[in-house]
């Protein structure tokens, strides 16, 4: 069991055409506002239950990390990017969309913030889950 602490912003995949997790799918995490001193990207790949669980700094060792960032007193506005193009390519469907970006809006940071997302090749919703 790993004694890592959760990070503030998760987020999972549901892949609707087979009603099972979205495992290996590139998501990068950016801070768009306030803009930090650096460009504050994060990245991970789900895991086979479609989550991620941990993130790391795009960029060079001036990141700050994200629980870091997240405590910054300002609201923030965040997005989530999920590189599905080669997901759906290897199951040998030519999706519509070939990223999915979903920004949205931390206000509280007493909270945690997950993101599910309810994929399809030709449509997904998302909703702010717990």
């Amino acid at each position: 069991m790993s004694t890592a602490a959760r990070p503030p912003i998760t987020c999972h995949v549901l892949d609707t055409t087979i009603g099972r997790p979205g495992a290996n799918i590139p998501v990068t995490l950016t801070l768009v506002s306030p803009p930090a001193a650096a460009i504050a990207s994060f990245a991970s790949v789900t895991n086979s239950d479609g989550r991620v669980t941990a993130w790391k700094p795009l960029s060079d060792s001036q990141t700050p990390d994200l629980a870091t960032l997240f405590r910054e007193p300002a609201e923030q506005a965040w997005a989530l990017k999920f590189d599905t193009l080669q997901y759906f390519k290897e199951k040998g469907v030519d999706a519509f969309f070939p990223e999915v970006e979903i920004k949205f809006v931390v206000r509280s940071k007493d909270e945690h913030y997950h993101v599910p997302v309810l994929l399809g090749p030709f449509g997904y919703t998302t909703y702010r889950g717990s």
